[in-house]
């Protein structure tokens, strides 16, 4: 079994905990996650949300283009993971 089919069947508990790491950068355990990690988990991620239909809006990295074109200078600024 490759990655790409591999992430696309993790389980949903296991989708959140990456999720929640990428948001956090860190594990549940209070570990940094290493940019190896991250990126995994970023790569297991998008292709779990794509494989089980996540909408669109509920996708990680989702910016909200028509909420920034109307919300002028008061847009929130987007957070970058490192």
């Amino acid at each position: 079994m490759n990655f790409e089919d591999a992430a696309k069947q993790i389980n949903p508990d296991i989708y959140l905990r990456f999720k929640e790491a990428l948001t956090l950068g860190k594990w549940p355990d209070g570990r940094m996650l290493t940019r190896e990690q991250k990126e995994i988990c970023l790569q297991a991620v998008m292709l779990y949300e794509a494989e089980h239909d996540i909408p669109e809006e509920e996708r990680v990295g989702y910016i909200d283009r028509d909420k920034k074109k109307n919300s002028g200078d008061d847009a929130e600024p987007v957070r970058v993971l490192h």
